[in-house]
Order: structure tokens, then sequence, then C-alpha cells
């Protein structure tokens, strides 16, 4: 036994060697494992090369890692592989934020000199994250480590856009999109932030055509959108105004002649039960336009003012500014009936938080109906899982009435859409979308792709379900011919201890190194996963750290004493065969109770690994161990000093290093080093427990 067994257990001195000697073993690459075993495949949901962990990331992390070295040790040939998106707007405004401090812009570069700048900073800074990842233990294939600009990715890419678009499925059209007057790009739907906003709403009176001394009276939460209205519209379950519809009302300020239309989108409880319909700014709008065939008049520009044809009053003001004008001049010609508070949500850009603007643009969109269609069968039949499964209605919910997707952006950084005459380049989305094939060598026919696609378990948050985890099951059944996974989990969210959302902001984040630099990357791994029990939220707290530092010494304690049991005992323990199964005869009570207690805490904890019920899992072997094993079998055999109690000892401890693996790797790592009866090089290979 070695000298520094003696000494307590230092995870900062201990873990960083434990990491260099698996990277050196070459096992976190499957190709290198003695094994028969089927392929078993995760990979990582990618993170973004301008991000550091955060604490989800640091929980998924810990539950991708569980399951791979489970799996390996089972003798599947295990590939977790790894990698990062390129992160097109997120990335672009980090590189411009630089530039800014510089007194430049990226238009100060010009576009070829602005995309060198953005790969020098993924260059330096895009690997930290990963880095952050060994520092968890993940033993990922660091050898297939894959990026969303690598050039086979890019072709990955290409051959996916022009697939779609040789079926027809790709079009160019004039629809109303999110746009972020700040990054000048569109956005999808998923990738807007909603927050309850207090506003106020304004009541506008719309004078008859025949009859100007009467009036309809609307209500907007927008008051400067209304120099585009081409309608009022009413709902046609609304009795109110059943004799209204057809008539024609002046909008106000403009004196264009509108009608009165009766559409199924308007809701009669929303303020008076009359609005007024701006084709080119507002998404349902543009649906009763198509629909009546009204007039789509933009007044709000993509930079974020007023237009020429928002009349020369307003034109070139910013939108604050025409609003407050607006409102000025309809109280002043008569118009403005009442204003009331009114509190709503208000869409923001999920990267720089402008408030998002829906505006008329031309755009790439790909059609959903068959796509959809597929990705909901492939569920609703069972072929894919969700854990928990209540994520599948929401899953299902979206699919059954999604919309279009836009897929085109208006940024400089990202896999530029290969058609001619067009400098879009293509959501973020589309590519991350192709992850479990297209990291795999798709569409060339490679040894990777037939060997470990279809993938076998996702684990990611549940904000990207729509985001990612549907796109990506779609693309894999029509591009890759097959579903991209089999299970979908869906980790907890981790707030404060006073169930609140982290926030680097308010100061209410924690950075999981930290946790890592205090207490071990060991401790902070079986701290987060102790209480992992399949509920949706969790309450993060220190104290579990602290549990999992002391289980952490408990089991380093607890190995050095059978050690040195079994160094001072006549009877050698030197190799395994010496403590098989079919060694144990004539067992003692005690001796007899633990084995017993190992081979049902084998089988509970398989059977939850199996079923991603890791917390459990967790508490089962903390249980066994510390309680079973250390307060009762340990102190028992103190009193005995025979040959099979010793045997038993080695035993037990051996089995539970393995099965504590997963959640523990460094510290029974270090133990089963210094093992004399260990039958392999490292306990990462050993054979899980049956």
């Amino acid at each position: 036994m070695s000298s520094d067994f003696n000494k307590p257990y230092n995870p900062q001195e201990s873990e960083e060697k434990i990491y260099q000697l698996w990277e050196k073993s070459g096992y976190f690459n499957p190709d290198k494992l003695k094994t028969k075993g089927k392929p078993y495949t995760i990979v990582i949901p990618p993170p973004n090369i301008t991000g550091e962990l955060h604490m989800g990331h640091a929980l998924n992390a810990f539950t991708q890692d569980i399951l791979i070295r489970f799996k390996r040790m089972q003798g599947y040939k295990a590939l977790w592989l790894p990698g990062t998106d390129h992160a097109g707007i997120a990335t672009q405004n980090v590189v411009e934020k630089q530039l800014k401090k510089e007194g430049k812009s990226r238009h100060d570069l010009g576009k070829e000199k602005f995309i060198e700048r953005v790969w020098q900073w993924r260059n330096k800074y895009g690997h930290l994250i990963l880095d952050q990842l060994k520092k968890l233990g993940a033993s990922c294939d660091w050898s297939r480590t894959a990026f969303t600009m690598d050039e086979s990715y890019q072709k990955a890419v290409e051959t996916a856009f022009l697939h779609y678009h040789k079926k027809g499925w790709i079009y160019q059209g004039d629809r109303v999109i999110n746009w972020c007057t700040r990054c000048r790009t569109s956005l999808s739907d998923l990738e807007l932030e909603y927050r309850e906003e207090k506003g106020h709403l304004w009541y506008l009176k719309y004078p008859f055509e025949d009859e100007k001394d009467k009036y309809i009276l609307v209500a907007t939460t927008r008051p400067e959108t209304m120099l585009g209205d081409t309608a009022v519209a009413v709902s046609p379950k609304d009795k109110r105004y059943k004799d209204l519809v057809g008539k024609k009302v002046i909008l106000p300020l403009v004196n264009r002649v509108i009608p009165i239309i009766s559409d199924r989108l308007v809701e009669a409880e929303f303020g008076t039960g009359a609005v007024k319909v701006t084709p080119a700014h507002d998404m349902a709008d543009f649906d009763i336009g198509e629909r009546h065939k009204l007039e789509v008049i933009q007044v709000i520009g993509e930079d974020g003012k007023m237009t020429n044809k928002a009349c020369k009053n307003y034109a070139g003001l910013k939108i604050s500014e025409a609003r407050q004008k607006v409102i000025e001049d309809l109280e002043k010609q008569g118009f403005l009936e009442k204003i009331e508070d009114y509190t709503h949500r208000v869409s923001h850009c999920y990267r720089c938080d402008s408030t998002i603007e829906p505006l008329l643009s031309k755009q790439w969109f790909v059609k959903m109906d068959q796509l959809a269609k597929m990705a909901i069968e492939a569920v609703e039949k069972k072929k894919i899982k969700f854990h928990p499964s209540r994520f599948q209605k929401a899953y299902l919910d979206w699919l059954k009435n999604i919309k279009d997707w836009c897929i085109s952006r208006q940024i400089w950084w990202g896999h530029k859409i290969p058609l001619k005459n067009t400098d879009d380049v293509l959501d973020t989305w589309f590519s991350s979308a192709l992850w479990p094939f297209a990291t795999l060598g798709w569409p060339d026919k490679t040894k990777d792709l037939k060997e470990f696609y279809p993938t076998n378990t996702l684990s990611t948050a549940r904000d990207i379900i729509n985001l990612w985890v549907a796109r990506m099951i779609y693309s894999g059944l029509e591009l890759a011919g097959d579903i991209p996974y089999a299970d979908v989990i869906i980790h907890a969210t981790v707030l404060t201890k006073d169930g609140k959302r982290m926030s680097k902001s308010l100061g209410t984040g924690i950075d999981p190194m930290d946790l890592v630099k205090q207490y071990g990357s060991d401790a902070t791994r079986f701290g987060f996963i102790y209480q992992s029990l399949g509920g949706q939220d969790m309450k993060f707290s220190t104290e579990n750290m602290i549990m999992g530092q002391k289980f952490c010494n408990k089991i380093w304690n607890a190995s050095r004493f059978v050690l040195t049991q079994i160094e001072n005992s006549k009877s050698k323990i030197t190799n395994t065969k010496q403590i098989t199964n079919s060694k144990f005869k004539n067992l003692s009570k005690a001796n007899k109770k633990i084995l017993e207690q190992l081979n049902k805490t084998t089988k509970s904890v398989t059977d939850d690994l199996e079923k991603f019920r890791f917390g459990q899992a967790a508490h089962t072997l903390y249980d066994f161990f510390w309680h079973d094993f250390c307060d009762i079998f340990i102190e028992e055999s103190k009193l005995q000093d025979d040959k099979q109690t010793k045997q038993v000892l080695a035993y037990v401890l051996l089995n539970s290093l393995k099965l504590l693996h997963p959640f523990v790797p460094f510290v029974t790592e270090s133990i089963y080093q210094k093992l004399p009866f260990k039958e392999k090089d490292l306990l990462i290979i050993e054979d899980w427990p049956n």
C-alpha cells in the first residue's frame, strides 16, 4: 500500500493526475476498448463557444458521464462525443463588443476581416468550456471533438439545405418575422425571451366614413403601428358588431379609408372587442391580411425607425419617439378616448435583450408539415421516449401547431445559405439540428456513422425541447434515415436555495468551477446527483456538496482500513480470483448478510441507472456503503481475524468501488490504483458487477 494512502484524501492533489491517467490510456475512445459489446452513444449538447459552464451544464455533464461510465463498464463500446456550437448571433455580439472598445464596428473591418477576427477569438477562447468539462471528470472522446463550423460539418449543412430545397420544402417569401433592431437580424419564436411588463392600453376612435360623428373604438398596446393599419377586425361571434361588418372607417392622422372585417383570430374579450389590423407589424394581423387580401404597409424599418410610409410627420423617428408623437396628435385631434394601465408579455432578443419588433421581411423558410408529421409519429409510436414522460406533451403540442421555420439570419458569422445572390446565413439551430449524425461524418457513409448512429440517449434542458430536440428528430429521420436517439432525458433546472432562477446579473448565479475548487469534483458530482430525484426544479444547497465531500472521505478511509487489514493478514490477497463468489462457502452470518446486501444494492443501482433514476441510485449507494458496509460490517470485522472475512472485505470493497465509480470517478480510481488485487489497469474499464 503506497505511503500517500495514509494521508487524508485531497481531491485538489489527485484529480488532475487521475484525469491525465485516463486520457493517456485512450479508453475514452471506444476504438481503444477491448470489447465486443454493442455501441452506446451519447452526443453532448454542444455548448456555445462564447460560454462558460453554468449549473445546468454541470448537472447535465454529470448525468451523461454517469451513463457513459456505466455503459463502458457494462462492456458497451461507449462513445461520448463532445463539441461546440458556433453560436452565430451570440459570438458575433461578443466580437462586436470587443471592437466597440477599440472604437470600431464590424462595418469598419468589412465582412472578410470581421470573420477572420471571429476565428481568432474562437481559437483563443472557444475551447475554454471543454477544458472546464474535463475538470468535472467528463470522459468524452476528445479525439472526436466536433465544431459546427468544421469543414466537414459545413458540408453537412450545405447538403441538408440543398436536400430540402430540391424537395421544394425551402422557399423565400415576405412574411412577418421577429426582428431585433439591435442585432439587425430575424429570430425564430423560440429565440425570444418574454417578460411581464407594465404598459398601457390606448383606446382610439376610428370615425365611420359615412357618419363622421360616430366611431368604432379600438384598443391597442402599440399606437405607433396604427399608421400602417389597413382594417379594423371584430370576432364573428361578437353580436355587438354584427351589423358593422362591411362598413368603412377613416384611419385617424392618415385619413385612409379602411374596412371593418370579421375574423376568427379576434378575441372578443380583449379591449373593446374591435382591434386594429396592421399586416406588416403583427403575425396574427399578417394572417388576417392574407385571408382578407388587405394592403400591407410597412411603417417601421429594420433600423427601428419609422419609414417614409408612416407619413412625413413621423418618418425617421425612433419607435419610442413616434409613439409619443402619435399619442399627442391623437389627443389633440380628439381621437384618444382613454388610457388604461395594462400588464402584458413583451418579447426580447435572447442575446442582446432588445425589444423585438414584428416586421414584414423577405426571409427563407422551411415548410414544416411533412417534417412535423414524422417527428410526431416517432414519439407517438414510442420509438423515442421522454424521461420524465410528461415532457412529451410540450413536444407534441408545439409540433401540432407549428409554423414554417424561418431559417435565414442577417448576420455575418455562420453558415452561408448555399444559393447565389444571398448574403444571409442560416439559423444556428438549422446546423445544430444535424448534430447527432453530422458529427459522425454524414453525409459521407463513414465507419462512425454506420457504427454509432442512431445514438442512444440525449440529455438536455427543458427549454430547448422545441429549439433543438424536435429539430434533431425530424432532421435525423429525413436526412439520416432513422431516429437520432431512443431516449431523451430532461434534467432538472437548478434554482437558488429559495427557489428562484439563478442569475449572474442579480448575483445569484454560482460558478460550478468554484464548487470544484472548494469541494473537489467528486463531491460536487455526488452533491448534485444526490438531490436529482426526478423533480424538475432543484433548489441548490452547498450542504449537499459538504455531504459529498464527507462521503468521499468515508470511501477513502474505509478503503484504507480494508487494505490495511488485508496487508496485515497472513493470507495475502493479490488477485481477484481469490475473492470470487465461488470461494465463499460456509459463510458466517455477518459475511452472508453483507454479500446479500451488496447483491441487492447491485441490482437496485443497475436498474435505476437503466431507467435514468440517478438520484435514487446515489441514495442507495450512500446508504449501503456508509451504513451497511462501514458502520456495521467493517465494525464487526474488527472482531474477526479469519481468512473468509478478509476475502469478503476485499470483495465488497472492490465491487463497491465499481458501483460508485460513475458517480465519484476520481476517488474510486485513486483507490483502485492501490489495490493489490485489481484485475484491470484502470477502474474505468472494470467489469460492472453482476
